[in-house]
């Protein structure tokens, strides 16, 4: 694992590791309120743990070269919480765009996202075609788990609006970091007076501008009580099965045959 961190690469070193086919992986996570059954880092601390479990699994196969994570990230729907750190979408703009910069400086000419923090999903998106239009990188976007209001998959239990501190997230913490979940201190709490919606709801057609407190004081968007480790170890084994492959076509990736 050691030697797939790019930080740890001395200077005379890089040309002879990196070439225009490698890929830098680069974690987004979050340090912002997670209800009060969760940690401050959580979407830190899946990102990293998956992004490390990939570059492990397949860097030697794929060329991966692992970046440091990004723990500050755009969390202001999390602001009304003391203790959520957040940069404005500015400025995590301009942050993305010095680091694509600074890459472009190395052979490597593939940067992919591995974006803990649903909330910094639709930035991210607008920072890749930055990126490749300013620095002529291959730019890309990977998910844990692509979040419920995103188009990704949601428990029944929780009406398609567990997408925050919920069953998947507290069950993947409970198999990660089991120290750090209170999980005697988790409740429900889903709006399910949005689920019948056909358009405006999470994942819907319409979609809405929101804050955490929007949906309660407690600042959580799901129902954890059911999380167990079980489950997060299934859920995280098949994250990284799925981040595998997709690094695998993104390797093989050419925008002309």
């Amino acid at each position: 694992m050691s030697s797939r961190r790019l930080s740890e690469l001395r200077a005379s070193d890089l040309l002879d590791h990196l070439t225009e086919e490698s890929i830098l992986v680069l974690p987004l996570g979050a340090i912002e309120q997670h209800g009060p059954h969760l940690p401050f880092n959580t979407d830190l601390e899946i990102a990293r743990a998956c992004a490390e479990a990939v570059v492990e699994q397949v860097g030697d196969e794929h060329d991966l070269w692992l970046l440091e994570p990004l723990a500050f990230t755009k969390s202001n729907e999390h602001a009304g919480t003391p203790g959520t750190f957040w940069l404005g979408p500015e400025t995590l703009l301009r942050v993305l765009d010095d680091i694509g910069r600074s890459m472009s400086a190395t052979p490597a000419k593939k940067l992919a996202f591995l974006n803990g923090h649903g909330g910094n999903s639709s930035l991210i998106n607008v920072a890749c075609r930055e990126l490749r239009l300013h620095h002529g990188l291959e730019t890309f976007l990977l998910h844990p788990n692509v979040p419920p209001d995103q188009g990704g998959p949601s428990t029944e239990e929780e009406l398609g609006f567990g997408i925050h501190g919920g069953v998947g997230e507290t069950s993947m913490m409970l198999h990660l970091r089991p120290e750090l979940v209170r999980l005697d201190l988790a409740s429900r709490n889903v709006p399910e007076h949005l689920a019948d919606n056909d358009h405006v709801k999470f994942g819907g057609t319409v979609s809405f501008g929101w804050l955490a407190n929007d949906f309660g004081p407690d600042g959580h968007i799901g129902d954890p009580t059911g999380a167990t480790p079980e489950r997060g170890k299934q859920s995280f084994d098949a994250a990284v099965s799925r981040l595998s492959a997709a690094f695998g076509e993104i390797a093989n990736f050419r925008f002309r045959a």
